[in-house]
């Protein structure tokens, strides 16, 4: 899948202009589709439902601070 082919995606608000940073899309059956915002006709991560709230709740809980 190209992630050209894919509408809506979004950056986070808190990116920096310029910033290398990753963009998402919902997808159906509610995939969620990670992009590098440097590359957008790039490949696509594709995440399932469960992925994507085990990868946010990680992030919530500080799972991946350094």
């Amino acid at each position: 899948m190209k992630s050209t082919d894919l509408p809506g995606w979004r950056k986070s608000s808190r990116s920096a202009n310029n910033c290398a940073c990753v963009e998402v899309a919902t997808l159906p059956e509610g995939h969620v589709g990670v992009r590098d915002s440097k590359d957008r006709g790039g490949p696509v991560l594709v995440f399932t439902p469960a992925e994507w709230d085990a990868f946010i709740g990680g992030v919530k809980d500080g799972e991946f601070d350094l």
